[in-house]
C-alpha cells in the first residue's frame, strides 16, 4: 500500500509518501479500501512528536477514514465486503488500506459521497461524546463555542442547533463569524475585536449560557466560567492556549457549575463502539436528510499531506481539510 509516514518528528515536509505491506485485519476488525482520509489537529500534534500513538495503534497519522470494506476478519458480522464504510481510527488514516475495529464502522450516510463521510467521523464522535454526553445539552439550552469553523467548532453549531439549543460562536475574523451564522449560531463572536464574556453577558441579560465547549483552555478557563449560567457546564477537549489556569472555585461552588473533559483517541474499542452506537441512532437521521453535515474546505491528493498540514496550522480554512486517494 502507499501511505504517509512521519519520518521524524518537524514541520509538514516530514511526511513522506512512502510503501507499506498491507495490513491484515485482526479479529474483530475490518480492511477498508481508503477512499479519503480527514486531516486533524492531532495529527499535526503527532507530527511535531507531541501526541504519540496509544499502544498497538498505527505509527502513521490519521484518525479518520472513508471508503471499501475490502476484508473482514474473524468474528465480524453485519459488514460484507464492498459496503462503504467510514470509521474513526487511533492511526493508520493516510493510507490506501487501513484497518479498524468493527464496533469503530459506520456506514456512510445515504447520499453522501466518500469524501464527505470522511470528514465525519472524528468530529462528529467528539462532538456528540462531549457536547451531548459529558455536557448534557438539551434543547432550549445555550451553548458557547470555541473555535466555530474549525471542523470541530462547524459539527458542534450544527448539531447543537439541530437538536434544538441556541448556538454562540467565536472565532477570528469577521468572515468567520458570518460563516458561524450561515451554520446555524445565533452570534459570532470575533475574539480579536470583542470580549465574548461582555458579548454572551449582554446577550443573555446577563444570564450567561448552559454549555461552553472550549479547545483554547489556558486564561480562556476563568473566562469561561465567567460566561456560564447557574448549573452550567465547563467541557474542555483541548489546550491550545496553555495546559494550566487559575479556577475562582467561589463562582464554581456559588453557581453550582461543572468542569469537565476528555480526550478520545485512548479510549477503549468498546466505549468508542458505544459512541458509534448512539450516533447511528441520533446523528445518522440528520445527516442522511442532510439537515448537518460536514464542511469541506479543501481535499488535497495523499502524496500533498504536507500542504495540507501547513493550511490546517495556518487556520485559513473553514471546516475540515481531506486526503483523496
Amino acid at each position: 500500500m502507499r501511505c504517509v509516514e512521519i519520518s521524524r518528528p518537524g514541520p509538514p515536509d516530514v511526511l513522506t509518501l512512502t510503501e507499506r505491506p498491507d495490513p491484515s485485519p485482526g479479529p474483530g476488525e475490518l480492511t477498508i479500501d481508503v477512499a479519503a482520509a480527514g486531516v486533524n489537529r492531532p495529527d499535526v500534534m503527532q507530527r511535531l512528536g507531541k501526541y504519540p500513538p496509544p499502544p498497538g495503534a498505527s505509527d502513521l497519522p490519521g484518525l479518520e477514514v472513508a471508503g471499501v470494506v475490502a476484508a473482514l476478519g474473524e468474528g465480524v458480522t453485519g459488514w460484507q465486503v464492498g459496503d462503504r464504510v467510514c470509521a474513526l481510527v487511533s492511526g493508520g488514516g493516510y493510507a490506501t488500506k487501513c484497518v479498524a475495529p468493527a464496533p469503530q464502522c459506520l456506514p456512510v450516510p445515504v447520499g453522501m459521497n466518500l469524501i464527505s463521510a470522511a470528514a465525519v467521523p472524528e468530529a462528529f464522535f467528539t462532538v456528540w461524546a462531549n457536547v451531548f454526553e459529558r455536557g448534557r445539552l438539551r434543547a432550549g439550552e445555550t451553548a458557547l463555542i470555541h473555535g466555530g469553523t474549525s471542523g470541530i467548532g462547524t459539527t458542534a453549531i450544527q448539531l447543537a442547533s439541530a437538536r434544538g439549543a441556541r448556538v454562540f460562536a467565536t472565532a477570528g475574523s469577521d468572515e468567520k463569524c458570518r460563516a458561524c451564522e450561515q451554520l446555524g449560531a445565533t452570534c459570532g463572536i470575533n475574539y480579536r475585536t470583542e470580549d465574548f464574556v461582555q458579548v454572551i453577558a449582554d446577550r443573555t441579560n446577563g444570564r450567561g449560557v448552559d454549555l461552553v465547549l472550549d479547545i483554547v483552555g489556558g486564561d480562556y478557563i476563568g473566562r469561561n466560567l465567567r460566561t456560564l449560567a447557574v448549573e452550567g457546564r465547563l467541557v474542555v477537549i483541548g489546550f491550545m492556549g496553555g495546559d494550566t489556569a487559575t479556577v475562582d472555585f467561589r463562582r464554581v461552588l456559588g453557581r453550582r457549575l461543572t468542569i469537565t473533559g476528555s480526550t478520545l483517541r485512548p479510549r477503549s474499542v468498546e466505549e468508542k463502539g458505544r459512541i458509534a452506537v448512539a450516533l447511528r441512532h441520533e446523528v445518522w437521521p440528520l445527516l442522511e436528510k442532510q439537515q448537518v453535515g460536514p464542511v469541506i474546505y479543501r481535499t488535497f491528493p495523499l502524496g500533498e499531506a504536507a500542504a495540507a498540514h501547513r493550511l490546517l496550522e495556518s487556520s485559513e480554512h473553514v471546516g475540515k481539510i481531506v486526503l483523496t486517494i
